[in-house]
């Protein structure tokens, strides 16, 4: 047989997976089905079908078929950017020595180590942004339940234009602190979305590859900033700390652009009662063609989101404490929590780290833009993993990698001390720690926070977790600065058996509690949490079509 012949029966027997039967029901001329109307064993119908056709897609026919959805997933989750770019710059530049002059205090010492920020004030700034995303968050979950995506991340763009002047013109530290609480505000709001549209406007098998994408948006914030510190690190005077504040004013414009031009999600449209428009949301993030059905596909939405309503799920934070959903809101708040308590607070910003270990300025900053490339190719990586092993595998084996390669950092701490080989050997296992971080739970926790939701709770659900995930990043972020602080405890690298006992708690966690959910519709998830299916059943468990209750 040719090798077109073999390609067009490849293509017949894919398209045999598609049901292609006309809709029964037309949301242009319908706004409101609920399980009492008379369409409603209709919509079903046509939401079973459009489930199973997308659960039937595989990778290349859920590219050929959503090219716009993953397009604007991609744009959208390019905030990330911004605010992984920001934990870089604000973790990393007070080990500049002339940031430490301008803000910090004379110690008296000689050399790199002369001037210092207090314990306190180190605390303070390089927090200050978290906290700022805590109380953002709360409010874009707000926002986006009441006017959706695009408009809340519009207005958090324009806000954050703004407040970067009081960072950028900051003349002391007390100054610099409260531009840093402020632009928190805005990055709590690029935080929640980016998940939760990746997880709304992408089909099932793309979600896994859009959410754990978020990761690698982070990391390239991460990598911009961490080569603009390089860079900067021979400027004299405040221009070698101003410039990297500086460059967060090339983000807003293009990204309020894209943002101005992106769809809205359809599920914030089904679960507003806008039905046409979300039909006309559907037809604009797919492929005009057969294998897509826009009526079919926004009967899938009402049909899962009228499940959750008769499963009494309401769209409040209470309601995410209620039933079965409050274990889905304990599973996106452990795994977000894993990020900080699996040692990563302590390896991700290493620069203050490896000076204090003893290494010169120069090679520490060239360990950290190091440092965010091995976690690019990490992300990337993890995208084999999530197609043959799904979600709970990665995660468990990597909490247990990470778990180990704490207690040998803390190890090598003593050796350390004398110089030489040890706090070189120390600094190759943080990479190695970066690397097993970012190919298994740094981008999967995206993934499993964007799918364990319900689809009414979803940019709740996800604004709790990354509260919950900021909350421990706070308190780990205070205790770790203490621990290696030159003027505190300097602990050095024996504060890594502190994370070590911690990351032991989330893997024993994760082994009990953690899921598996990949390639399960929303439906198929909502069932499998009513009926308090065990964690480590849920990939075997097998849930009928038909099944609602």
């Amino acid at each position: 047989m040719s090798n077109e012949k073999q390609f067009d029966a490849a293509e017949e027997v894919r398209d045999m997976s598609f049901d292609r039967r006309p809709s029964k029901v037309d949301f242009n001329h319908l706004e409101k089905v609920t399980t009492n109307t008379p369409e409603w064993n209709d919509l079903r119908d046509d939401a079973m079908r459009a489930e199973e056709n997308e659960k039937s897609m595989g990778l290349m026919d859920s590219l050929r078929n959503y090219p716009k959805a993953v397009f604007w997933s991609v744009a959208i989750s390019l905030c990330i950017i911004m605010e992984g770019y920001d934990t870089q710059v604000l973790g990393n530049v007070i080990a500049l020595s002339e940031f430490r002059q301008k803000f910090g205090f004379d110690t008296g010492a000689e050399g790199d180590a002369r001037y210092q920020l207090t314990a306190a004030w180190q605390t303070a700034v390089t927090q200050a942004p978290t906290i700022g995303c805590f109380f953002g968050i709360f409010i874009s979950s707000w926002a986006q339940d009441r006017w959706g995506y695009r408009r809340t991340l519009q207005i958090a763009l324009v806000f954050l234009t703004g407040v970067i002047f009081i960072v950028f013109f900051a003349v002391n530290v007390q100054m610099l602190f409260v531009g840093e609480l402020l632009c928190g505000l805005p990055w709590g709001a690029f935080s929640s979305s980016a998940v939760s549209y990746a997880s709304d406007v992408t089909p099932i098998p793309l979600r896994g590859y859009l959410t754990t994408y978020i990761n690698l948006c982070w990391i390239i914030g991460q990598m911009i900033g961490a080569g603009i510190l390089r860079k900067v690190t021979t400027l004299p005077g405040a221009n070698a700390y101003r410039i990297p504040f500086a460059v967060q004013w090339f983000w807003p414009i293009p990204l309020f652009i894209l943002v101005t031009l992106a769809p809205e999600s359809p599920w914030f449209l089904v679960r507003a009662g806008r039905l046409a428009e979300a039909k006309r949301v559907v037809e604009r993030l797919s492929k005009k063609g057969e294998k897509v059905d826009s009526d079919a596909t926004v009967a899938m939405m009402v049909r899962t989101n009228q499940l959750e309503i008769d499963h009494e799920t309401g769209s409040t934070y209470a309601d995410c404490f209620k039933g079965v959903d409050r274990r889905r809101t304990e599973i996106a708040c452990v795994v977000w929590m894993c990020q900080q308590l699996c040692g990563m607070v302590f390896c991700g910003s290493p620069t203050y780290f490896f000076l204090q270990a003893g290494l010169k300025q120069e090679n520490a900053f060239s360990l950290n833009l190091g440092i965010t490339g091995i976690a690019f190719v990490g992300t990337v990586a993890s995208w084999i993993t999530l197609t043959i092993m799904g979600r709970r595998p990665p995660f468990v084996v990597g909490m247990a990698c990470m778990c180990a390669l704490m207690w040998v950092i803390g190890g090598l701490s003593w050796p350390a001390d004398s110089g030489g080989g040890g706090a070189w050997a120390q600094a190759g296992l943080v990479m190695l720690f970066v690397f097993i971080y970012d190919f298994t739970i740094g981008p999967l926790t995206y993934c499993v926070v964007g799918e364990v939701s319900s689809t009414r709770l979803r940019s709740k659900t996800v604004g709790l977790a990354r509260n919950a995930y900021n909350i421990i990043g706070i308190c780990a972020g205070i205790l770790n600065t203490y621990m290696i602080n030159a003027t505190e405890w300097n602990l050095k690298g024996r504060a890594a058996f502190v994370w070590g006992g911690t990351s032991l708690i989330c893997t024993i966690w994760c082994y009990f509690r953690l899921p598996e959910m990949k390639g399960r519709s929303y439906r198929e998830l909502d069932l499998l949490f009513e009926r308090r299916v065990p964690a480590r059943q849920f990939k075997h468990t097998i849930i009928d079509e038909y099944e609602e209750q």
